[in-house]
């Protein structure tokens, strides 16, 4: 055979291959992973990712998503705005032909510092149970999705339930409460909104800073144990939490009168603080355990093939773990609903955004997804990118949370006008005219 020859099959296979190859690139959806596996906030990271990963592979190993593999890959931003920016620019093109679907970074900073961007480049960013609250107006924000619980609705919740606790709204009238918040955007968020509550309700707020990343806060329990407040509210994030139960149990306060909010809520929160955590309450806007559905079948498809993300595989079921499998859940379905418009195939994060806005989770697709319970219903508009904002209650006692109430409900009828008249002030320093929600379809 002459050399000619020889190199003439060698190109063609080469060419085989690279077109192969783009097939496969050409059937599959990008999730980009601005994540942190390192730092003060690694368990969180650890755990959120984990659960988003293991369920990807589940929805792989069940065939896709009608037949679409999806893929992703990490960037480590260890928490850090900056490297979570250079990561967004690094990833949001996506990966060898396979088109990015939406960002999760699951932290404030990052998202705040991405929005502009994402928006320009037309990519969702996903901000589930944190973020800008104003961005819950999706004709201002047309790409943010602060998902099932904005920052406004979570401490509107906390404080119905303390309402139920004093038997009626009226019973708030002259309760003292301190919030203990992380020296943060994230932190700083409800700051204003609390202000509003306290002066509807007659309660008599107070609000401590706890500078980053939380390991210091002997000066302001030491106030709180001044002014003897009735409840906490614990605004914190990592390291800041276990360290906030330990200092009470040292000034005397009880736990059972602090309230941890969404990111104050997990095992990794409490268990490190032995028993100086048990009875402390915290909200959440799902439960730990493995007797759902959807996790059992990760367990079977992924874990149990050793394929699982983990690196500690006690952490499965946990809070963090499971949030990120409810985030997953939430991206896949955005991306079902998208397909079933836009055709069987990756999307572009344009087409993803229409489905995640159109987002329409009841009892029924819940259960069939094998996560009711796991998931609270959820359904997005153009007008209402939250679609949730209800939160239960749950309490550490000593080895586990337990779930202590039903559903309670954000009082989002109060909080709208507040969301608007932000999302409207926003739009008019950027020059943007909002979309007209009555148009849309």
């Amino acid at each position: 055979m002459s050399t000619r020859s020889v190199l003439g099959r060698l190109a063609l296979t080469v060419s085989l291959v690279a077109a192969a190859l783009n097939v496969q690139a050409a059937n599959e959806q990008y999730f980009p992973l601005q994540s942190y596996r390192v730092g003060p906030y690694a368990a969180g990271g650890t755990g959120f990712f984990g659960g988003f990963i293991d369920y990807m592979k589940y929805v792989n190993a069940q065939g896709g998503v009608n037949g679409v593999k999806l893929t992703w890959s990490e960037c480590e931003t260890e928490y850090i705005v900056e490297k979570g920016v250079e990561c967004y620019e690094r990833l949001k093109n996506g990966l060898d032909g396979a088109p990015a679907a939406a960002t999760n970074p699951l932290s404030v900073g990052i998202a705040y510092a991405t929005l502009e961007r994402s928006t320009a480049d037309r990519l969702p960013l996903i901000t589930i149970n944190h973020g800008r609250t104003d961005s819950t107006d999706g004709s201002v924000f047309p790409y943010v999705f602060p998902l099932q619980l904005n920052p406004y609705s979570e401490v509107s919740a906390i404080i119905n339930w303390i309402a139920e606790q004093s038997g009626s709204l009226d019973g708030l009238k002259g309760k003292k409460i301190v919030t203990l918040y992380h020296g943060s955007p994230y932190g700083k968020e409800t700051n204003e909104v609390l202000q509003t509550l306290a002066g509807k309700y007659g309660f008599e707020l107070t609000l401590l800073e706890v500078p980053h990343p939380g390991t210091e806060q002997q000066s302001q329990w030491l106030n709180i144990r001044r002014i003897k407040p009735d409840w906490v509210i614990l605004r914190g994030w990592g390291v800041m939490n276990p360290v906030a139960l330990k200092t009470a149990q040292k000034v005397g306060y009880p736990a059972d009168h602090i309230i941890g909010n969404i990111w104050s809520n997990s095992e990794e929160d409490a268990a490190p603080a032995g028993a100086a955590a048990k009875g402390f309450i915290s909200i959440t806007t799902h439960p730990s355990g493995t007797g759902f559905p959807v996790l059992q079948g990760i367990k079977k498809e992924v874990l149990d093939k050793g394929e699982g993300d983990l690196a500690d595989p006690k952490r499965f079921g946990t809070v963090y773990y499971n949030l990120g499998v409810v985030n997953g859940i939430l991206n896949v379905e955005a991306l079902r609903i998208a397909q079933a418009r836009f055709g069987d195939k990756p999307l572009t994060g344009e087409q993803v955004r229409w489905g995640f806005e159109h987002l329409n989770l009841d009892d029924a697709r819940l259960t069939a997804l094998g996560a009711k319970g796991l998931v609270q219903p959820l359904k997005l508009s153009c007008a209402d990118h939250e679609g949730g904002g209800a939160v239960k209650f749950q309490q550490w006692d000593g080895q586990k949370w337990n779930v202590i109430s039903d559903w309670v409900q954000a009082d989002r009828a109060l909080l709208r006008p507040i969301i608007e008249a932000s999302s409207h002030k926003y739009a008019e320093e950027k020059r943007i005219t909002p979309r007209d929600c009555s148009k849309e379809s």
